[in-house]
This record gives C-alpha cells, sequence and structure tokens, in this order.
C-alpha cells in the first residue's frame, strides 16, 4: 500500500460567511496528496465535498488552478488524478446554489466564480503531464470541465454525463464549446441543446472519455499509477496501464444515430424542432418536448456557440464562453432557471421571452461581443 502524503493548504477558513455576507467555502472541500512511486510521485486531488455531490465553489476553482501550476514544474510529480469524494458523484456541475444564494447584487462575485472556473478549465487542458480523471457518478456541467480537458478520462460504468445548463437558463460552458462541437453525427448538439444523460458507454463512443473501468478498480488504478516506472512526459505507458483495467460498454444513443444526426443537422433551432415534428416518432416526441422545456435563449446561444466553437480553437473558446457568461449573469432566465430548477424545484421557469421565434438575432448576437478577456497565463 502507497503512503499517502497530505498537502496542507496555505492558511485556514473558519466561516462559512465573509464580511460581505457572501458565501465562502472551507479548504477542505478540496484535498491535494502526494503518492510516492516510482520515477516520481502522483499527485492526487479529491473534490470533497460529497453531500453537495462534489460541485465546485470558486475557492476551489483557484486552489485547483494554483496546485496544478505548481505540481507542473514540479519535477517529483510524474502525473496527477483527480477524483470525487464519496459513491454518488465526480462533480455535479458549480455550486450555482450558492450564486443564486448570493444574489443579483452579488454579480461581482458569480463572475470571479465563472473567471477562476474557466481559467482553471484552460490549465488543466494545457496541462503537460498525464492527468487521469476518473469519472465515477454523475459528472455535469462543470464537472466536465475538469476532467474532460485533461489528458486521460477514465469513465466507470455508473458515470451520469451531461451538460444541462439549456434547463436552468444558461449555456454549455466550461469548454463544451471545444468538446460538444467536435463530436460525431451532431452529438454535440443534441447533448448541448436538450441536456440529456449518458453513460460510459456513449461517452466513450463519442471521445468524452479515452476509457471505461470497473467501479471498483478505480483503487488498483491509481496503485498501478503510483508504482509504475513512467516518466511525466510518458503518456502512452500511462494509456497502456489504463487499458489493463478497460471494458467495452454498448453505447446506447447509437441506436437513435440517424435521427440525431439528421435532425440536429439543421440550420436553426426551429429547423430542428420542424424536423423533429415531421418525423413523428415516439423518440423524437420526447426529445421535442425536452428541448420545448428549455429557455428558448439559451437554446439559441448555445446553437450559434457550438456552431462558431468548431472552427475556433481552446483559448478562443474559452474568452468567448466568459463573454457568453456575463451577458447570461444580466438577464432574468439564469436565476429564473435556478430557482424553478434547484431551489424550488417546481420545474416551471418562466423564461422571458417564451418562445423562440421571440429570441432575435440581434439578442443572439449580443451574448458574442467581447466586453472582457479571461487572463489563462497566471494564477
Amino acid at each position: 500500500m502507497s503512503i499517502i502524503v497530505r498537502i496542507a493548504p496555505k492558511e485556514a477558513t473558519a466561516t462559512k460567511i465573509g464580511s460581505t455576507g457572501v458565501l465562502m467555502a472551507p479548504h477542505d472541500d478540496i484535498l491535494f496528496s502526494e503518492i510516492p512511486g516510482k520515477k516520481g510521485n502522483l499527485g492526487e486531488i479529491t473534490l470533497n465535498r460529497p453531500k453537495a455531490l462534489n460541485a465546485l465553489t470558486g475557492d476551489m476553482c483557484r486552489r485547483l488552478h494554483e496546485q496544478l501550476l505548481g505540481w507542473e514544474s514540479d519535477r517529483t510529480i510524474k502525473a496527477v488524478v483527480i477524483k470525487g469524494a464519496g459513491d454518488r458523484a465526480f462533480c455535479a456541475g458549480g455550486d450555482i446554489r450558492t450564486l443564486y444564494m448570493n444574489g443579483k447584487e452579488h454579480l461581482q462575485t458569480a463572475e470571479k466564480f465563472f473567471y477562476d472556473e474557466y481559467r482553471m478549465n484552460a490549465a488543466i487542458f494545457h496541462f503537460k503531464k498525464p492527468y487521469i480523471a476518473l469519472l465515477d457518478g454523475i459528472t455535469m456541467g462543470g464537472g466536465a470541465g475538469v476532467s474532460v480537458h485533461g489528458s486521460h478520462r477514465v469513465a466507470t460504468e455508473q458515470l451520469l454525463f451531461a451538460m444541462p445548463e439549456t434547463a436552468i437558463g444558461f449555456f454549455p460552458d466550461v469548454g463544451a464549446g471545444y468538446f460538444l462541437s467536435r463530436c460525431k453525427n451532431n452529438m454535440g448538439y443534441y447533448l448541448g441543446l436538450t441536456g440529456d444523460r449518458i453513460g460510459a458507454g456513449d461517452a466513450k463512443w463519442l471521445g468524452l472519455v479515452n476509457h471505461v473501468i470497473p467501479s471498483e478498480k478505480q483503487d488498483a488504478l491509481i496503485e498501478a499509477l503510483a508504482s509504475a516506472p513512467f516518466s511525466s512526459e510518458d503518456h502512452r505507458q500511462v494509456t497502456d496501464i489504463i487499458t489493463e483495467f478497460s471494458i467495452e460498454l454498448e453505447p446506447l444513443l447509437f441506436n437513435q444515430k440517424t435521427l440525431i444526426e439528421s435532425c440536429f443537422a439543421a440550420e436553426s433551432v426551429e429547423a430542428i424542432v420542424s424536423r423533429l415534428e415531421e418525423r413523428n416518432e415516439e423518440w423524437g416526441k420526447t426529445v421535442l418536448e425536452t428541448l420545448l422545456s428549455k429557455s428558448p435563449t439559451s437554446l439559441k446561444v448555445t446553437y450559434e456557440h457550438l456552431t462558431r466553437a468548431s472552427a475556433m480553437d481552446f483559448n478562443a473558446i474559452m474568452e468567448t464562453e466568459f463573454n457568453i457568461a456575463l451577458q447570461f449573469l444580466k438577464t432574468p432566465d439564469f436565476f429564473e432557471g435556478i430557482r424553478a430548477v434547484i431551489i424550488d424545484k417546481d420545474q416551471s421557469p418562466k423564461w422571458q421571452p417564451m418562445k423562440l421565434e421571440e429570441v432575435t438575432s440581434e439578442r443572439v448576437a449580443s451574448y458574442f461581443m467581447k466586453k472582457a478577456q479571461l487572463n489563462m497565463t497566471t494564477v
């Protein structure tokens, strides 16, 4: 059994409410440790909010970013593993409940959260050493941002993956413009617009994860990675080690590939709706009902974002998403969506506007006006 060295936080935070009245996160929400191994140690990150399904706070994002930069320059660290505490979730996303409770009067706090989160996403994308994410259980929204951008994405059969942001009056962010726009068969449009939940087989088929392993083998995999004599540049050996634990699962969405590819190839959200109506198939009716329950503004902005992002590099996408997020914070749908889905749970949001045809092209274009920069080079 490897000896795990716990890395203590630089400072402790005893209170949960800051002087401004904004909710704060204690430092043990994210844990860092180093597992001694051959030819270097394994850095281990644990998202440690199991009661909140390991939802990310701004403090967690900042500390993860800082730790990654430190480990990248640390010659004793050969690779990094990230996992979630508990047996229900890897990470259910950003802590949007706290953003809501802080209220519209604390928009600067929300803006800072997205700034820190997106910079962390970029740090993961550009991390040069092997970054192994263990997606066991619920992985949604921000959870995708701390996993899908890494070099090695390892799901278990317990994976439940989704980008559900259109249901809360937002859009698929955390770099989703990059990975959804590059999914095969228009599946990225389907997942981003509907927020559908998929399992490990589908995630592997779409390239969102590289491997699937049995959930009970996670500790054994970490042990194998720590004890293997590979260097921080040897991504291939890491792949070979994970492959020894891998299993195959059937991609269930494959059965609907033709319908999705045809309908979601349409040139607008309205055209997608029309194609689903024309097909008049039972599964398509369910998709249509789901689609029409989402924020019309979110749907149109998401469609436009994925279309633009397919021709953009990662850094440009992240800065675009930061500006889109800032615009959503100023509109009513974001807070109304959180209220309806997360707070009151009445599932009856009052979108503004309520209909797709009321979301003008000028309104959509306003979300893509560059007003802020995202510094992705420093902590």
